[in-house]
């Protein structure tokens, strides 16, 4: 029983530090990279609203959308997109750019 008692407490204590780093990237080395692959179809930056490809949401739209998180842009990465190419990225990149993207939402 103490046993259970002792993982239970080690759980609580590392559970926020493995959910910041689900959630959080470095959100200028997301926007390096999005600028080298990702702006094809996306518009990127912040002030651009208008995307290359029509069918390609901007970043900033993405960020905005309701309900968005980065849970929710962690599975939508993961996800197969019919207008999108099949981009398996490392979590680091990922991470990294979902924060990003995140840094775009605004203020409410």
């Amino acid at each position: 029983m103490r046993t259970l008692h002792a993982a239970a407490a080690m759980a609580m204590i590392l559970m926020p530090t493995v959910a910041r780093s689900v959630e959080f990237g470095d959100a200028q080395q997301g926007l390096v990279y999005a600028r080298q692959v990702c702006t094809e179809c996306h518009a990127v930056d912040a002030d651009d609203e208008i995307s290359p490809n029509p069918d390609a949401p901007s970043f900033s739209a993405v960020a905005n959308t309701p309900g968005m998180s980065p849970r929710a842009l962690v599975v939508w990465l993961q996800s197969p997109h019919p207008t999108m190419p099949s981009l398996m990225l490392p979590p680091d990149v990922s991470d990294n750019v979902i924060a990003y993207i995140m840094s775009l939402r605004e203020k409410q």
